[in-house]
């Protein structure tokens, strides 16, 4: 093994789309070629000793927002102990801005942008000759029927144990500013019947989630409309072997022919996720978000109401021009559409987005270090923001988590946001804390919470304890009865949209 491909993952289940791209495009030196994924939170002096027990002469990292940290300080080491071995990074984190990045410092060699093509090259010209002279290389951009596509690298423990991150297309035509798609000129389609029959090779070894990273699914109906009859008909032929597939879909492009289609999914198999961002038209028009509030919000309640597809709707707050009025308003707005979860996300500013030309005017303030957090702006000051970010927290350990579904309908009441963040300063002041809040302590504090807003104690453990969390402390202190069971079908879903299938 000459070059390994590597990056650090997230979480274990995650398998790395883009190395195995790397790998499948390695042409004559894919014999040479081997992938090490990692997960962050490791050791990295372990880390250090699992890559160079192999020996690689060339290591490629997939630098990300979430492993740039720890990238660094491995790729550190790994000059000190090893200098010979050649670093090549690559990856959206490094690929702008990169003059000001410790890690492109120590490394030997940088990708920008698409690396299928211009990865393979470099290392041919680092191990053959002629030496590369220029440390940074602008990665070429093939045509998609040039590329040889991964989905065969994905090995029979992936398929058992890992989502399998697929794509049909490449690139967005939006240019929200936000979003590194916004660099994108438009979105590129795979050529659709070869795609397909790689997706029929991965059901055929056992496959069953599939998780799209297409950033506009359903800007092709017809396309949209082949990929989804493919389930379809995997589920028709064998309804007792659940498939669950992910997309991202855009909320005011809804025809009448792909609702046809959703609404052919039973329930547990289709989930999606939908970017809202913000309600508030000026605020989209400073982002360039083009969106149909009123069909979004239209396309969410048919969705919600007429398909049995799982919804995770999302908002981001710390926009420039939107105020917390503002932003309550859609939130408030969003809860009434009755979403599965709202995915509260607090504004970042990745590497290259346009999201900075507004800076001073907006006086944005952003933190220095991953993942670039916005911490205050013209129209939220910082204890504001962090306000937000406590109330982002708990409404993902409550709401978006399935344990609460009961309880949580009462809290929300008549004014959405305003309960719960009342909840949410209530929860701060009395554990000083976000994270590493038991379940059992939770439901706990929840019931105290409810004691608060006027329900005696009885009452506020009695529903409490008609929720998941209620029933999974019974089942802790000998009462298993009295957990709820996901239908059948959940079997190979998430177990968060398992609890919310149950409730």
């Amino acid at each position: 093994m000459t070059i390994l491909l590597s990056t650090l993952n997230a979480r274990y289940t995650h398998a790395s789309l883009g190395l195995r791209y790397l790998l499948a495009n390695m042409g004559p030196l894919q014999a040479q070629t081997r992938l090490q994924e990692f997960v962050i939170g490791a050791k990295t002096t372990e880390l250090v000793e699992r890559i160079l027990v192999n020996k690689p002469r060339i290591i490629g990292f997939g630098v990300y927002i979430w492993n740039v940290e720890e990238t660094t300080k491995l790729v550190a080491m790994l000059k000190k102990v090893a200098p010979e071995v050649i670093i090549v990074l690559g990856g959206p984190e490094v690929s702008h801005e990169a003059g000001e990045q410790e890690i492109v410092r120590l490394a030997d060699y940088l990708i920008t942008g698409w690396g299928d093509v211009t990865f393979p090259k470099l290392c041919g010209e680092i191990l053959n000759g002629p030496k590369p002279i220029m440390k940074i290389h602008a990665g070429v951009q093939a045509p998609l029927a040039e590329l040889q596509t991964p989905y065969s690298l994905y090995t029979d423990d992936d398929i058992r144990h890992r989502t399998l991150y697929v794509e049909a297309s490449r690139g967005c035509p939006f240019k929200c500013e936000f979003c590194l798609s916004a660099l994108d000129k438009t979105a590129w389609p795979f050529a659709l019947e070869n795609f397909l029959a790689e997706m029929e090779a991965l059901h055929a070894r056992g496959a069953r989630l599939f998780k799209f990273v297409d950033r506009t699914f359903n800007l092709n109906i017809k396309t949209s409309l082949k990929i989804m009859q493919f389930f379809l008909d995997k589920i028709e032929a064998n309804p007792d072997d659940p498939i669950y597939a992910h997309f991202e879909l855009v909320p005011d492009h809804l025809p009448d022919a792909l609702k046809e289609g959703i609404s052919k999914f039973p329930p547990g198999a289709l989930q999606f996720e939908i970017g809202i961002q913000s309600f508030n038209p000026e605020v989209q028009a400073l982002v360039s978000r083009r969106q149909d509030n009123q069909k979004a919000a239209d396309n969410i309640r048919w969705l919600c109401e007429e398909s049995n597809a799982h919804l995770h709707v999302d908002l981001i707050a710390g926009l420039p021009g939107e105020d917390e009025a503002s932003f309550a308003a859609g939130f408030n707005k969003l809860v009434a559409l009755k979403p599965h979860e709202i995915q509260f996300g607090i504004l970042k500013r990745l590497r290259g987005t346009p999201i900075i030309r507004h800076t001073e005017e907006y006086g944005m303030v952003f933190d220095p270090h991953p993942p670039y957090t916005i911490l205050a702006n013209k129209h939220l000051d910082f204890m504001s923001m962090q306000r937000l970010v406590r109330f982002a927290r708990y409404w993902d350990l409550v709401a978006n988590s399935g344990r609460f579904a009961n309880t949580v309908q009462w809290m929300l009441g008549e004014a959405p946001f305003e309960n719960f963040m009342d909840f949410s300063n209530w929860l701060y002041a009395n554990t000083d804390a976000t994270h590493r809040i038991a379940m059992e302590k939770l439901a706990k504090l929840v019931a105290q919470w409810l004691q608060t807003r006027g329900l005696n104690a009885q009452q506020a453990n009695a529903l409490v304890a008609s929720d998941y969390a209620g029933g999974a402390k019974a089942a802790q202190h000998g009462h298993p009865a009295e957990q709820p069971k996901a239908p059948l079908a959940a079997a190979a879903l998430p177990q968060r949209q398992a609890r919310h299938l149950a409730s």
